[in-house]
């Protein structure tokens, strides 16, 4: 299969990348600066920034006919939303959420004449639990996951599967975003926040982002694959309990596995 992966440069979308070429699949990666894929091997590196109509519609005009998408690009920052720069969000929805959608538009009318097509839209279990001082990042992950839930229904009839990936913690995280600290009587709550990954990810830490990469791959190739794949053992664990218990038993439960007292 010829796949593009957005956001091609490091951690998951480096790995993905990595993963379906050792599995045989042709790999178009991208990122905004394309100079930072030239590690990789793959069968075409491509400058592409998704928020914008005419980046987009040149990579894609390059890339040839595609397989499947890998939707990977994102914006992260962490701050109270008391406080966080509008923008900054603004920003992070233009990429998390609509560069997604910007990238897929195109394709899917021939998709959908031919039958056939994968969507990969690489979430976060921030997709399903909103935590503090990542309003904006979470707010973007819910709302990929709401436009993949309508594509899952609006495009399973025409043969095109739609695949969210909801990984935890994984080393070595994201690029780190905007920190905007906020008023200093949120400074208890940075301090509790700070090192929560340690608290579900056990004493082996986080895994890494090989981890993403097979769930990728095996959603691809497989098609029963499920809308939603949990990956790794901290997003089983939090998202497992999200969906058994209701919203105060969750905070309770979270609460204690934390330590959390703001």
């Amino acid at each position: 299969m010829r796949i593009l992966i957005t956001g091609a440069a490091r951690a998951i979308g480096a790995a993905t990348a990595a993963e379906l070429t050792a599995a045989g699949h042709e790999v178009v990666a991208t990122a905004r600066d394309v100079s930072r894929l030239d590690e990789l091997d793959v069968a075409l590196r491509l400058p592409l920034d998704v928020t914008d109509d005419t980046s987009v519609a040149t990579a894609l005009e390059a890339a040839g006919e595609l397989d499947a998408v890998v939707n990977n690009a994102a914006l992260t920052g962490k701050g109270p939303l008391e406080t966080y720069p509008i923008d900054r969000i603004e920003s992070m929805f233009a990429t998390n959420v609509l560069g997604s959608l910007r990238v897929l538009q195109p394709l899917l009318p021939a998709w959908r004449q031919r039958g056939s097509g994968v969507i990969i839209n690489i979430s976060s279990i921030q997709g399903r639990v909103a935590t503090p001082l990542e309003g904006g990042y979470s707010a973007s992950k819910y709302a990929l996951e709401s436009i993949s839930e309508t594509l899952h229904y609006e495009l399973a009839h025409f043969g095109i599967r739609t695949v969210i990936i909801e990984p935890g913690y994984v080393a070595p995280g994201m690029l780190r975003g905007e920190r905007v600290p906020g008023d200093p009587a949120y400074a208890q709550l940075w301090k509790q926040w700070e090192h929560t990954d340690r608290a579900v990810t056990g004493p082996e830490g986080r895994p890494g982002p090989e981890i993403v990469a097979r769930a990728v791959l095996a959603a691809i190739e497989d098609p029963t694959t499920p809308l939603r794949v949990p990956v790794g053992n901290d997003a089983a664990m939090v998202l497992g309990a999200r969906s058994s218990l209701d919203d105060a038993g969750f905070e309770s439960a979270m609460r204690s596995v934390l330590g959390a007292t703001w």
